[in-house]
């Protein structure tokens, strides 16, 4: 059979699996898809996540050692966070524009409202909802900022303290930089021997990825499903909910299209069908998995690959970013305060509006890179500006898909800053799209087709 590449197969299980799960749940088989469709998808995404911790303090390390040069590695630094925020500040700020624009929720009756506050809104929240919301009631800016010092690293990586792993690597690589070069030379060696492993382990894993991701939205389909509709006979509802999902959506495309594409063309001056040609497998897995840090073996060997990124900038832009880069989650949160504030007939003021900016910002940095998360920040943000957090509810339903959706703004900004710091620096032209990720990460694509 003719080989395809790795993200036509991706796409082909991806469009499989939304099928699958929505046959199953019309059959009323969506069971079926939980019980045994899943743990395949668990299994795939358990052998990316299994990867990503080593992975973030090898490269990490490794990167910041290479730089032996300190002033180099505080340019490369400081362009990565600066463009990390910027672009972060950015995409909240396009959110509130459009969902100012669209006022999703604003639409319904006052009698509709006033039921929905007595009701939904007035503190019936589920379980999960509940803990979610303590859990993002319970986190402090001051003691989150000192968490980021890890008191014992080990204890940090057994747990997948990712902030604090990085932390941690960058200390211990710019701490290598300070050493003579014969008595560094051999640990930093190591470190990138180790790293170069686990993408070779990457590739291994890659092989199956097709199925993973057949699973992982069999599931999610299956799951939505499966829900329960209380609410569907309620068009009006239905319709405000649409709009919030509209203006979601919308903010993310906008930001792809007004900051990551100048970005591109004019500061890296990389072709976008390049670019999108190049991160396509690294985006249908973080749509499939909802997790930008469960997709960063795949993104670095995407931009190293497909877009000949040198590993220098890699291995210290990409797994900083997959930290603290959260653009679609910081724009989704802002879109999300003001729907669930007009939901309660609260009108934000511009010093509000200006407070969601500041204060999802500094959330999203904070966010880890695993599915549905968000949530937990977005309850942060709710406190913030005086709107009662069980105002969840009303868009818990309808998170996962969003959240597929944000993950790829996501995993797309980390991909596009990697590449405007690396061109900036001159790191790029190395291996080319067709040498390694886009001709299927090696024999990462061949798998499907030979099975």
């Amino acid at each position: 059979m003719r080989k395809l590449p790795l993200h036509i197969w991706i796409l082909l299980a991806l469009v499989l699996g939304v099928a699958y799960g929505y046959v199953s749940a019309i059959l009323g088989a969506h069971e079926h898809v939980l019980t045994f469709v899943k743990p395949i998808g668990d299994l795939f995404l358990n052998l990316l996540q299994m990867i990503a911790v080593p992975l973030v303090l090898f490269s990490l390390v490794a990167g910041v050692a290479s730089l032996r040069d300190a002033s180099k590695l505080a340019r490369i630094g400081g362009k990565t966070v600066v463009l990390y925020l910027a672009t972060t500040a950015v995409a909240i700020t396009l959110g509130l524009l459009v969902v100012n624009l669209l006022e999703p929720g604003a639409g319904l009756s006052p009698e509709l409202r006033d039921h929905l506050r007595s009701t939904v809104l007035a503190g019936t929240s589920s379980d999960t909802v509940e803990r979610r919301i303590e859990a993002g009631q319970g986190i402090d800016f001051a003691a989150q900022l000192v968490n980021i010092v890890p008191k014992n690293p080990f204890a940090s990586l057994s747990q997948g303290s990712m902030l604090q792993i990085v932390f941690f690597a960058l200390m211990l690589g710019f701490s290598l930089t300070r050493l003579p070069d014969a008595r560094a030379r051999p640990v930093m060696e190591l470190f990138d021997t180790l790293s170069d492993a686990i993408i070779a382990m990457v590739h291994l894993i890659m092989k199956i990825a097709p199925f993973g991701v057949f699973a992982l939205m069999a599931t999610v389909v299956a799951s939505l499903a499966g829900m329960g509709d209380d609410m569907s006979g309620l068009s009006e509802l239905a319709a405000e909910m649409g709009k919030y999902m509209a203006a979601v959506v919308i903010g993310l495309v906008c930001h792809a299209l007004l900051v990551y594409l100048p970005l591109l063309r004019f500061v890296a001056k990389v072709p976008l069908l390049k670019f999108l040609r190049a991160i396509a497998p690294a985006q249908l897995l973080a749509f499939s998995s909802s997790s930008s840090g469960a997709t960063l073996p795949v993104t670095m060997e995407c931009v190293e690959r497909g877009l000949g990124v040198d590993e220098e900038a890699t291995s210290f832009v990409l797994p900083l970013g997959a930290t603290i880069n959260m653009d679609g989650t910081g724009l989704y949160q802002g879109v999300a305060a003001v729907f669930i504030a007009t939901m309660y007939n609260i009108d934000l003021s511009v010093g509000q509006q200006l407070q969601i900016v500041m204060v999802a910002a500094l959330a999203s940095i904070g966010t880890a890179a695993v599915p549905g998360v968000g949530i937990v920040m977005l309850t942060i943000v709710l406190t913030q500006i005086g709107v009662p957090p069980e105002g969840i509810l009303l868009i818990f339903a309808v998170d996962r898909p969003l959240d597929m959706c944000r993950t790829v703004l996501n995993v797309t900004g980390d991909a596009t800053v990697c590449t405007v710091v690396a061109a900036s620096e001159g790191l790029m032209g190395g291996a080319q799209a067709g040498d390694g990720v886009n001709s299927d990460v090696s024999t990462a694509g061949d798998s499907p087709a030979a099975s």
